[in-house]
Parts: C-alpha cells; sequence; structure tokens
C-alpha cells in the first residue's frame, strides 16, 4: 500500500465512523464496553491494595479515539451501567452498585470522564492526532480525569472500613504508584495508535490520490 492509499484509507475510516447513524454508533459504543470489560478480566491483584492492575485502562483511552466525542464517553457509561445491572464484567468478573461504591468505584466514574475528554480533542483538534499532543493528553486523562476521583473514593472506602482517614502517602502507595508503569506503557500504545489510524486532515475534505491534494468537497 503507497502512502496515499494509507492517507485516504485512513480519512475514509474517519469519516465512516462519523457517518453511522444513532442506531449504529450505539452498537459500536456497546462493543467497546464489551472490549473494556474483556480487558478488565486482565487482572494483577496486589497484596497491599483492594485495587488490582488491569489493562481496561488502554480500552478506555481509545474509546474516545475510534468512537469520537460523546460515543467515547458513552461506551464507558455504558460499561459501568450495564456492570452495575448485573453484566460481570468488572475486574475479576464481579458486578453490582457495590463496586461503583467499592474501592475501584472512583476510576469507574473517571473511565466516562476520560473518554469524553479524548473523543472531544480528536474530533475538534487535528492536531491533537500526532503522538506527542495525543500523549500528553492522555497523560492528563490517565493521571488527572480517572486517577482524582479514583483516589477520592478510595480514601472514603478506606474510610467506611478503618474508620480513619488514609494519609495522602498511603492513597498514592494504594491507588497511584503502582500503577504508573503500566499506565505509560498503555498511554504509548494509545497514542502510537491514534497517530496511525486518525487522519491529520480536517473533516470534510476528500483527497485527489494522483496529486495528493486536499479539497473540500
Amino acid at each position: 500500500m503507497n502512502m496515499e492509499n494509507y492517507y485516504r484509507k485512513r480519512y475514509m475510516l474517519f469519516k465512516w465512523r462519523n457517518s453511522q447513524s444513532f442506531l449504529n454508533k450505539s452498537l459500536m459504543a456497546f462493543f467497546m464496553a464489551c472490549l473494556t470489560g474483556l480487558m478488565a478480566q486482565i487482572v494483577i491483584p496486589l497484596p497491599w491494595t483492594p485495587v488490582p492492575i488491569t489493562a481496561q485502562t488502554f480500552a478506555v483511552l481509545i474509546s474516545g479515539i475510534l468512537l469520537g466525542r460523546y460515543w467515547g464517553g458513552f461506551s464507558q457509561l455504558l460499561y459501568v451501567i450495564l456492570g452495575i445491572a448485573g453484566i460481570p464484567w468488572f475486574a475479576g468478573m464481579k458486578c453490582g452498585y457495590g463496586i461503583l461504591l467499592g474501592a475501584s468505584g472512583g476510576y469507574l466514574i473517571g473511565f466516562i470522564i476520560a473518554a469524553l475528554f479524548l473523543g472531544h480533542f480528536v474530533d475538534k483538534y487535528v492536531n491533537s492526532r500526532d503522538f506527542i499532543p495525543m500523549f500528553g493528553l492522555m497523560l492528563f486523562a490517565n493521571f488527572i480525569l480517572i486517577y482524582v476521583p479514583g483516589l477520592l473514593i478510595l480514601g472514603f472506602w478506606v474510610y467506611t472500613v478503618k474508620g480513619v482517614l488514609p494519609s495522602i502517602w498511603e492513597l498514592l502507595v494504594m491507588g497511584l504508584l503502582p500503577f504508573i508503569v503500566g499506565d505509560m506503557i498503555k498511554i504509548m500504545g494509545a497514542s502510537a495508535l491514534t497517530k496511525a489510524i486518525t487522519p491529520k486532515e480536517p473533516y470534510g475534505e476528500e483527497v485527489d490520490i494522483k496529486t495528493g491534494r486536499w479539497w473540500l468537497p
């Protein structure tokens, strides 16, 4: 495949997902929720914290990239709602509203926010689709939008169980520090995927394969 064909196929894929019907976009969001649930079953439990290492963050990060604004966040909202309703696809094949109120509940809320955030940027700002800017956006989405609500709810959970508020250091040891290396690998992979599959031309343009020039249709 020459580069012109690659660029065109990349653009047409992006255009295709934007032009789908509400039903088709809902189905794609459901499948992304299923992927999140599947990757949540890759679990490494840690003895000093109730929050396990999982692979689902990668699915969260790419959901906004693949589905775009609103729909990436909707896929994670579906993941949370259906898991609460009884589908056992939270980490460790768990389900129910107790998970949302448990040690990992804040991270689930953060998943929705992070996917909305990344979907907004990848759709609205063409420059965000390169590796370096997307890497920065994903760092913010992962370590701020996911971990801040995650640590807040984790701290509340510890308080309800032990009767004392954990220190900042204790929270970081339980809910952040063990996950940094794995998260960095997932962020780099998701950023590279974004660069590979998203067009660097504004939506609404077409390409002339022979000249490589873009024009508004």
